[in-house]
């Protein structure tokens, strides 16, 4: 039997369903916004799983945590609609407090086999040096919830039926495979991080920025069948 082919990118008919498991809010925006406008301008499901609400993103020592949580939700979900997606679930750890464990596993496992996704974006574990350490371990944790464990039906059987994920497109890695030119939709993608405002501080600027420099979204692509 022939090996299966990688998927050529997000306009690639194979796929129909996709999630996308980050750290923080406003990760996916910057990381593969344009891929997700992408998918979903097609008919692509996307699905987003935030493991942390930003509760600690601020340089504001007076702003309580909750308070921060709470707005940084919104945000997401306003970023979300832009995007073209209706599904945003939050897990609600605490921002930078994530650590590698079986229970964390099991909820990415319960996530992907909820979404029954045909790609998995998420972090390379491998980001090198001043890499957020929330996005070393996200990205680690859910490729192996996705491979082998969501897949495998006696691992986390009450966590829903077993589903394999084809593949995971991996950003923020030192070897990418893969380059999606994102210009045609860099200004919806754009308006997707801009609706973070409790991170914006000069939006003119980072409109500027991102038109000179956002307009390629790389990944490296990983076989999980």
């Amino acid at each position: 039997m022939a090996a299966k082919k990688l998927f050529s990118g997000p306009e690639d008919r194979r796929i129909k369903r996709a999630l996308c498991i980050v750290a923080h809010p406003d990760d996916i925006e910057y990381y593969c916004g344009g891929t997700v406008l992408k998918m979903t301008a097609r008919g692509v499901k996307v699905d987003f799983v935030l493991t942390t609400s930003g509760d600690k993103g601020t340089r504001n020592p007076n702003l309580p945590r909750e308070e921060l949580a709470g707005k940084r939700e919104q945000e997401q979900e306003a970023a979300a609609y832009v995007l073209g997606v209706k599904r945003v679930t939050f897990l609600r750890h605490g921002d930078a407090e994530l650590v590698e464990s079986l229970a964390l596993r099991e909820e990415f496992v319960r996530a992907i086999r909820a979404a029954s996704p045909d790609v998995l974006l998420t972090f390379d574990p491998n980001g090198g040096y001043r890499y957020h350490p929330d996005h070393r371990i996200v990205g680690r944790v859910a490729l192996d919830a996705a491979w082998p464990c969501a897949r495998d039906p006696l691992t986390y059987p009450d966590a829903g039926p077993p589903h394999e994920t084809a593949e995971a497109w991996c950003f923020a890695g030192l070897q990418p495979n893969l380059e999606v030119d994102v210009g045609d939709v860099i200004e919806e993608k754009i308006e997707a991080r801009l609706a973070h405002a409790s991170q914006t501080r000069y939006p003119p600027a980072l409109r500027r920025r991102w038109n000179a420099t956002a307009r390629i979204e790389r990944f490296h692509q990983v076989d999980l069948r």
